[in-house]
């Protein structure tokens, strides 16, 4: 808590951070790796860390709220905001798509990101050969991969160069392109990432979304 309460008021490397609570340095690199490695810190370009994503978890979940709603709108399709959890990713916000047929992964699911699936790959940075949507920005699709019969889109979510959660639109394929449901929903998935990214990262971290 000590560091967390220290980093959020002047970031520091680690031998820094040692330096100011009086610690080892190596018992801060330690801790601080750990932390890192669950999401509590982050560490930008110049070494210096900040608070983590896993902490900003409910701001960007109320933020990304309307958006999703809006994108389920649009797309007649259910919406997801996923986050990473170290090896594994969680559907941190869901809204389902009003028709019979539908996607439906609730909030708290949580699966590795291992598993197939477009949010897994653009969490893991695994994305493959880039698809290009509106603007030049990149979306990963899925086409029966983890579950017959259903796609998903997903884009990234980026602030400072980093990727902290990705919105996804899923959907029986019986009611969009089967050869590509990225060619269908690319575009708003990618405009409803950038809005999340306006709305709340940027805001919380104090820069400016990449």
């Amino acid at each position: 808590m000590t560091i967390l309460d220290t980093v959020e008021h002047t970031p520091m490397g680690a031998s820094a951070l040692a330096r100011h609570l009086g610690l080892s340095v190596p018992t801060t690199h330690r801790l601080v790796a750990a932390m890192v490695s669950h999401g509590l810190l982050r560490r930008d370009a110049r070494g210096l860390h900040h608070p983590g994503q896993r902490l900003l978890s409910s701001g960007i979940a109320s933020a990304a709220a309307p958006v999703l709603e809006e994108l389920r709108a649009q797309t007649d399709e259910s919406a997801q905001l996923w986050v990473r959890r170290g090896d594994h990713r969680l559907c941190l916000l869901s809204v389902e798509s009003h028709a019979e047929l539908r996607a439906a992964l609730p909030a708290g699911t949580l699966l590795p990101l291992t598993d197939l699936g477009s949010a897994a790959r653009v969490l893991s940075g695994a994305c493959g050969p880039p698809e290009r949507a509106d603007g030049g920005r990149t979306w990963a699709e899925s086409i029966s991969e983890r579950t017959p019969g259903l796609g998903s889109v997903s884009a990234p979510v980026v602030v400072q160069g980093e990727t902290v959660a990705a919105v996804c639109v899923s959907a029986p394929l019986a009611r969009v392109h089967a050869e590509s449901i990225g060619a269908q929903v690319g575009g708003a998935v990618v405009a409803a990432a950038e809005r999340v990214e306006r709305a709340v990262l940027p805001h919380l971290w104090g820069g400016s979304s990449a």
